[in-house]
C-alpha cells in the first residue's frame, strides 16, 4: 500500500468490485470468522500473522483483538505498539492507517465508505482515514470517511468524528467540537 499523505483523504466514487475482489473478500471472511475471532485474546501475534497474509501491514506490538471486525485487511496499516479494542468495526473500503501508539477503543467505528445521496445511483463514495501517532480514540466514536485524527489527539466516547481534527485537540460529540488541548 503507498504511504498516505493528506492528499489521499479526499472522498471518491469507486466502481463496483468484480470477482476478484469479491472472492478475496469471502476467503477473508471465512478466515476471520475462524482462526482469527477464534483465537484467545492474548493471541496478539497470530492475529498480526493473519492479517499480514491478507496483505494489511501490521508493525511488530500491534494489538488487534479478536472481537475487532475488518472489512479488507489489504486496506489496513496498523502501527507499532497501536490497538484495535474490542468490538472495533474497521470497514475498511479505503485506506485506514493507525500510526503508532494508538489506542482505537471498544466499539469505535472507523467508517472509509459512506453513499452519494445527491446521486439517484447511490454510488458508494471512499475516504481514506489517517490517524496519527499517539491519538486515542474513547470508545464507541465514529469516525467518517476523508477524516485525519491529528497526532497526540483524543476523540471522546461516543463522539462523531467528519472533520479533520487538529494534532493534540481534544473533540466530544455529535457532530465533535473542540473542547481543549493536550
Amino acid at each position: 500500500m503507498p504511504e498516505l499523505t493528506p492528499r489521499h483523504l479526499t472522498l471518491k466514487t469507486v466502481p463496483t468490485p468484480g470477482f476478484k475482489d469479491k472472492s478475496r473478500r469471502l476467503i477473508w471472511q471465512i478466515v476471520e470468522a475462524t482462526l482469527y475471532r477464534w483465537s484467545p485474546v492474548p493471541a496478539h501475534g497470530w492475529r498480526r500473522f493473519l492479517l499480514r497474509l491478507f496483505g494489511a501491514t501490521v508493525a511488530k506490538g500491534a494489538h488487534p483483538y479478536p472481537s475487532a471486525r475488518i472489512w479488507a485487511p489489504w486496506n489496513l496499516r496498523l502501527g507499532a505498539v497501536s490497538s484495535l479494542g474490542p468490538r472495533v468495526i474497521c470497514y475498511s473500503v479505503g485506506p485506514i492507517t493507525v500510526e503508532d501508539y494508538v489506542t482505537v477503543s471498544q466499539g469505535v467505528h472507523l467508517c472509509a465508505a459512506t453513499h452519494d445521496y445527491r446521486n439517484p445511483a447511490f454510488p458508494l463514495v471512499v475516504g481514506a482515514i489517517w490517524i496519527e501517532a499517539g491519538a486515542w480514540i474513547a470508545a464507541d466514536a465514529f469516525i467518517g470517511p476523508g477524516v485525519r485524527v491529528g497526532r497526540e489527539a483524543i476523540v471522546g466516547a461516543r463522539s462523531v468524528v467528519t472533520k479533520d481534527v487538529s494534532d493534540r485537540a481534544i473533540v466530544v460529540g455529535n457532530p465533535s467540537r473542540q473542547i481543549a488541548s493536550r
